[in-house]
């Protein structure tokens, strides 16, 4: 079977963790806290949930695959194939009752990511891509997904889910980016990556990054014309430090501010 002839089970997985996920959503939920230190990392009961459907998915369907998820860890991540799987990526804007969060369902084959989707269950949406192509459903009908031209960062707009993801060097790293982009926005989480993908936001940098933030969006900006690197140039696939953009003009330009360069 193909990375691309799983996007049939890929939708059911994304239709069942909704469905487990959604009862929770602008409720009374109790939210837990797994940082170590002192940064509040929330957790809640919907993370679980939805997870825990999508787990029992792919050992019910593919038991030979391998699973790596937010919530309960990995599960023969040395497989072919090795489901990264993010329930909630924006549970604080989940907890805050905002819509700025979806379910990142990503599938790799032998490390490389092949396919990947982003739902958003309360509005209805589905960003999907295999690399080649992306594409969109949603209430208002489905359409193919292409990045945006955007030849020089003065005509951007950049976007990352916080300030606080940058501290010393990478916060002025980052500095050095906004200073040059037209428009700068904070807060949307996995929308910010899709909001390339769409072609209404030219730049995503992170920082501090799982794989299971970032393995599902990279087929689907790759696949609507856009780059997703690390900011050196490499592997984005292990998170850390992420950049995203929609024209590899705009990607070079802001990977030499990145570098100090």
């Amino acid at each position: 079977m193909s990375l691309i002839e799983f996007s049939s089970f890929v939708n059911d997985l994304a239709t069942h963790s909704g469905r487990a996920i959604l009862p929770f959503f602008r409720t009374a939920l109790s939210v837990g806290d797994k940082s170590t230190g002192a940064d509040f990392d929330p957790v809640t009961e919907a993370d679980r949930a939805g997870e825990s459907v999508m787990r029992h998915m792919i050992k019910q369907h593919f038991p030979g695959h391998g699973i790596i998820g937010e919530e309960f860890g990995a599960e023969n991540g040395e497989a072919e194939y090795v489901w990264v799987l993010d329930p909630i990526d924006g549970t604080r804007a989940f907890m805050s009752g905002l819509p700025l969060w979806g379910t990142l369902i990503g599938l790799t084959r032998h490390g490389k990511p092949g396919f990947g989707m982003m739902h958003q269950p309360f509005i209805g949406e589905r960003f999907s891509g295999d690399g080649g192509a992306a594409h969109y459903d949603g209430p208002h009908g489905a359409r193919s997904l292409n990045t945006r031209n955007c030849p020089d960062l003065a005509g951007a707009t950049l976007m990352a889910t916080t300030p606080d993801m940058f501290t010393g060097a990478a916060a002025e790293a980052f500095a050095r980016v906004q200073e040059k982009a037209r428009l700068t926005r904070f807060g949307c989480d996995c929308y910010a990556y899709c909001m390339v993908a769409a072609g209404h936001v030219d730049l995503v940098i992170e920082n501090g990054l799982k794989p299971y933030d970032i393995v599902a969006l990279i087929p689907i900006i790759e696949g609507a014309g856009g780059i997703v690197t690390s900011w050196d140039g490499g592997d984005p696939t292990r998170g850390g430090a992420i950049i995203a953009a929609g024209d590899r003009r705009v990607h070079e330009q802001a990977m030499a501010l990145l570098a100090g360069r």
